[in-house]
Order: C-alpha cells, then structure tokens, then sequence
C-alpha cells in the first residue's frame, strides 16, 4: 500500500517499515470494508457488539453514581443534619469533611485506573471487570450503614478504587470490538453511561431528600446495589476482546469472539487479518506494551493527547455537575427547586450526548471539540459577569439566569468535549499499549481532579470564599488555555482504522494535515 497527498520524508527506520504496512488482501479487504459501511448497516451487521460494548460501560453509571450522590447530600437536609454542624440557623457539612469524602472517587481513579491496566492485560478485560464488579457490590455495604463521617470516608476511598477500574475497562473494550462506523457512537456511549449515573443519582436523591431519617441517604446507597446485580447475571456470557486474544496469540479464540460480535452473515476472517497485520505493525514499530512504552517517542505524541482531551474535561469545569444542586442553593433557589433544576441540568446532558452521535457521525472530532470548547468559555464568563452585577443580592432573577446558563453549559459539554474526549481517547492510543494509555490519561485526570475536589468546597461554601457564580471567570481562565492547546495538538481521527492512525501518527504528519491525509 503507498501513501499520497501530503507527503512527509521518511525520518528513520520506522516510517520505511510503516510504508505499504497494510498487507493481505483479507487484511486490506476488512480495512475497506470498514470504511464502505454505513452506519445503519453496521448496527445490523454487528449487533452484539453494540449490546456488550453498552453493557460493559454499565460499570461507568457505577463511577458517576457515587459522586454525584455524595454532592447531593450536601444539600440534603437529613444528611446536613446527622453529619453536618450548625452555621447561621442550618446545618451544612464542613469545607475539610467536603473535601475529603470528595477524595475518594478521584484518588480511586488514579489507583485504581494503574492497576487495573495490569489484570486488563494478564487476565483480559471480561475477568478484570467481573472481579471488580464484586468488590464494589462488598463495598457498598460500607457507605450503607456508615453513620458517621469517617466511616463513610473510607467506604468512599475503597469503592473509589474500584470504581476508577471502570473507566479504562468500557472505553478499553467498546473501540476492540466495534468497527469504524460505531467506534463514534460506542466510545462515547461511556460519556452518556456517565450521564446517566448523574441523572439516576439525582432523581433518587430528589426523591428521598425529603426524608427526615436516615433513610433519605441511606436509601440512595442501596440504589447501587442494581448495577452489579445486573452485571452479574450477563457477565459470564460476555465475549473477550479479539484484539487482547491476538496479542495473547490465541487466534481460534479470536475468531470465535469475533463470530459472536458479529450477525451470521459477517465473514470474520478479513477482520482477525486485520486485527493481526495491526498487532504487526505495531510490534514492528516497538510500539510495546508497558507504561514506559508509552512515554516513547513513538507513543508519546498520542499519549499526550490521550491526557491532554482528558484533563480538559476538569479544566472546563466538568466538576461543577456534581454541585450543581448545591450552586443552584447557594445562588438563592429554594431547596426543592434546586433538586428540581439539578434533575433538569443532567436531562439536558443526556440528550446532549445523545445528539452528539448525529455530530460525530458527519463531522470530525476536531472539529467538534474545538468548536464546543469555545462555546463553554462564553457561556462560564457570561456566569461570572452576572454575578458581579450590582443588583445580584436583591434581583432573584439573576440567579435564575445563571441557573438557565449552566442548563445550556451542560448541554453543549455533553455534545462535544465529554463524547469526543472518550472517541480521541481510542484512536489516539497504539492499540497494544491502549489501557495503559488509558490509564494513565484517567490518572492524570483524576489527580487534577483531586485539585478541585479540594479547592471548589473552598470556593463555594458560604463560610469560606462564598465565590457563586464568578467562578465561571476561573474555569474560563483554564478553558481558554486549553482551547489554545487542542487548536495545535488534537488531530482529525474520522474514519480511519487503528492501522492506518499508526501510520499517520509514525510519519509524524502535522494537526491540520491528519484530515487530508490519504493512504491509497
């Protein structure tokens, strides 16, 4: 196979071995057919891969369950006060205590995003996600009859290790078993997965926030009880990876797996071909498969990347969900009208993601990152411009339209950088170093994470910096910078296959050059 169009001189030993890498006709036959796909016709013709790549991602709701539940109870007045103290006539939990049960789904994150890439890699993603699926339901029992903060603490730091599991295993597994048409919908299936925990927990919460016993935060926690009841029933059925199997030279196991992501009718032989020369190529190019080989000068770029789009997502202020409820409160919403918006807030994310698909389908990924990125930084500086007026303390209608700002914020996140991030996230990474890539981007994440899990309790309680709304200024400072970075860094991946992004990533083709490129 020969390359065309923008050319770029062959540097060393690598691009001469990347050049014509696309060998065999059944390997170049899935490689075309790929690309000839509609997507109707791929969610026909490979049906069962979307089920599982959607189950998989079951453990995501898990992940954005928990601390969105905790950011609710905040504002809940049982849990205010059982675990809070008096200040000014009410009860609220402490910036410090804030900040600590905060800790753990962050810090579980960074933990547990590093070690699960190990297990994901020795033992298979299907292994490693039943495993942790059985600690977190041991570790639900914690948070359950916690009665006091420090008990609840650690039932928040050990659950928080399993739970940062989930987000490298679902996009790990959704970009291995789908094919280019549906990676744009699949991968991003784990940004709804995460919307969806968001808007599950608040609609609990709303519901037994009016409770005056234990039961309105206890009740929420037996809530996550669900999901691993479920995922355990349809987990023993769950098919492997095919590209884990190869790299474990276990074709005949690949094949069959192959076979059941796929309709009767798909010969799966031209995709294992593919799957196989790409794992060559990649052995080739050393792309290897530890955490160091990530930081080689062939990975590093595309690791870069992989954490750069990541991180964004907190830079932005993506954090802010979790508060919302507890922002609208503190902009002067009656308590039931700020559960009410926190519910409405995430619906809008909901459909958000949902109508990101129609966006990635006929548009690039850069495109549509870059694009709603600049939205975000308008929207988060007009919040902070409305909570300088002067009127702010007496005109309740300000309030109200900083609420309506954050509606629509959220609703542009979820139509680009949140999908989009999870799409870039696994066409970026070498398939064979793609869940340490992972884990390492979701690391990264989560430590600056853990930064404004520190800081935001500081900002917004009324006893500390009492900020409201002007921090929009501090999230739009931080979104312009990152605006800045992805303009020059993020490339176009639409529509190309892992073998071919080795290629355009290895010859070392400039951002704006990716969407042209043509390998013939």
């Amino acid at each position: 196979m020969s390359t065309s169009a923008t050319q770029v001189p062959e540097r060393d030993v690598k691009s001469k071995i990347v050049i014509g890498a696309i060998g065999g006709d059944d390997a170049r036959l899935a490689t075309d057919r790929e690309h000839d796909m509609p997507f109707l016709e791929a969610i026909k013709l490979y049906p069962t891969a979307v089920g599982w790549s959607i189950f998989f991602s079951l453990g995501v709701i898990m992940t954005a369950f928990d601390p969105q539940l905790l950011g609710n109870l905040y504002a809940t007045p049982a849990f205010q006060r059982d675990f809070g103290y008096k200040f000014n006539d009410s009860y609220i939990i402490s910036a410090a205590w804030q900040t600590g049960l905060g800790m753990g789904n962050p810090i579980g994150q960074v933990v547990g995003a590093f070690f699960a890439a190990y297990p994901m890699e020795w033992y298979g993603r299907k292994k490693t996600f039943g495993v942790c699926v059985i600690l977190t339901a041991a570790f639900i029992f914690i948070q359950f009859f916690a009665r006091s903060l420090p008990v609840l603490l650690v039932g928040e730091l050990l659950g928080g290790l399993v739970l940062g599991t989930y987000v490298v295993v679902a996009p790990a597994y959704a970009s291995e078993v789908c094919p280019i048409p549906l990676r744009g919908v699949l991968t991003p299936w784990v940004n709804l997965s995460f919307v969806m925990g968001q808007l599950i927990a608040n609609g609990v919460i709303a519901g037994t926030s009016k409770l005056d016993n234990h039961w309105a935060y206890s009740a929420p926690f037996a809530a996550q009880w669900l999901w691993p009841l479920i995922i355990l029933i349809g987990w023993p059925f769950a098919p492997e990876s095919p590209w884990w199997l190869v790299r474990k030279e276990r074709f005949a196991d690949a094949e069959h797996s192959l076979r059941r992501l796929a309709s009767a009718t798909v010969d799966v032989k031209p995709t294992l071909a593919m799957i196989i020369e790409t794992d060559r190529l990649e052995r080739e190019m050393e792309t290897g498969t530890t955490y160091l080989d990530c930081f080689k000068p062939t990975n590093l770029r595309r690791t870069e990347i992989s954490i750069g789009v990541y991180t964004i997502q907190v830079l932005s202020g993506i954090y802010l969900v979790g508060y919302a409820v507890y922002f609208f409160e503190l902009a002067g919403l009656p308590v039931e009208k700020a559960f009410s918006m926190g519910v409405g807030f995430l619906a809008l994310g909901f459909v958000g993601t949902c109508c990101s698909w129609v966006l990635l389908i006929h548009y690039g990924r850069r495109r549509i990152y870059n694009t709603g990125l600049a939205v975000l930084i308008i929207l988060l500086l007009i919040i902070g411009i409305l909570d300088c007026l002067p009127s702010y303390e007496t005109n309740h209608g300000i309030a109200w339209a900083q609420a309506s700002l954050m509606l629509i914020w959220n609703f542009v996140y979820d139509l680009s950088i949140g999908p989009v991030c999870f799409v870039l996230l696994c066409e970026c990474s070498a398939t064979r170093v793609r869940s340490k890539t992972i884990a390492l981007a979701t690391a990264v994440q989560a430590v600056v994470a853990i930064a404004m899990t520190v800081a935001i309790p500081y900002m917004f309680n009324p006893d500390e910096g009492n900020v409201r709304g002007k921090i929009g200024f501090f999230f739009g400072g931080l979104s312009v910078l990152s605006l800045v970075w992805a303009y020059f860094r993020v490339p176009e991946t639409k529509g190309r296959t892992y073998e071919e992004l080795d290629i355009m990533f290895s010859k070392g083709l400039k951002t704006r050059e990716f969407a042209k490129y043509q390998i013939e």
